[in-house]
């Protein structure tokens, strides 16, 4: 039997994730800040909630991150960027998941196959920017597909079977979502977890530190 950590278990692409891996006979360890106080902004809180966890874990899947954070949602042009939004999204979409790739790695294993994947976003692509705007957010995932590709080359060193990626889920109708989807087509936590999960299962240890698509496309930089 296989074994998964979901970071971010409570939202909806992370619940449905963990809903998934489940009826394959998977048994799922989940974290969220709301049944559990992970906070993934606060160092201290991943490093309590990593380290209380045994090793062995086949799948670790960072489903944490935020479009809209208080107050501040996307800007539309540099006029409304601010520091404590750019902030916010890179305490949140980068930093984050980067204290739990950094204290997680003790979990995966050393003589097998295994996978770290976080939840990135198309928009995050630098050489895909062609329409501007929603600056920070943007900035955030930039930046932590380079900690993934940084996170990638080092545990090649390490941990010479495990794939380590960044992952586009689509457009996906969550609480989170909803009020920018607009006329853009959609898809559902589930159909996306399942689109994730078929992804992670055709990589190989050739694609770590890649950026891959709900199609298993690769996503440019």
């Amino acid at each position: 039997m296989e074994n998964a950590l979901i970071l971010g278990a409570s939202g909806g692409i992370g619940a449905a994730l963990a809903a998934a891996l489940e009826t394959t006979g998977t048994r799922v360890t989940c974290l969220s800040r709301s049944a559990d106080g992970f906070d993934v902004t606060d160092e201290a809180s991943v490093a309590a909630h990593l380290g209380a966890l045994d090793p062995g874990f086949d799948l670790i899947f960072c489903a944490t991150g935020g479009l809209q954070i208080g107050d501040h949602g996307p800007e539309k042009a540099l006029s409304q960027l601010t520091p404590e939004a750019m902030a916010a999204q890179y305490a949140l979409n980068c930093i984050g998941p980067a204290m739990m790739l950094k204290h997680s790695t003790r979990l995966l294993p050393r003589d097998r196959p295994a996978r770290f994947a976080a939840l990135s976003a198309r928009i995050g692509s630098i050489g895909d920017n062609r329409l501007g705007g929603w600056t920070s957010y943007r900035a955030a995932k930039a930046a932590l597909n380079q900690v993934i590709r940084c996170g990638a080359v080092e545990l090649g060193r390490t941990h010479p079977q495990a794939t380590c990626v960044a992952l586009h889920p689509g457009t996906v109708a969550t609480d989170l979502t909803r009020k920018y989807l607009g006329r853009h087509p959609s898809v559902s936590p589930e159909e996306a977890a399942q689109r994730l999960l078929s992804v992670l299962a055709g990589l190989t240890a050739a694609d770590s530190g890649g950026f891959f698509d709900q199609h298993g496309t690769p996503v440019p930089f």
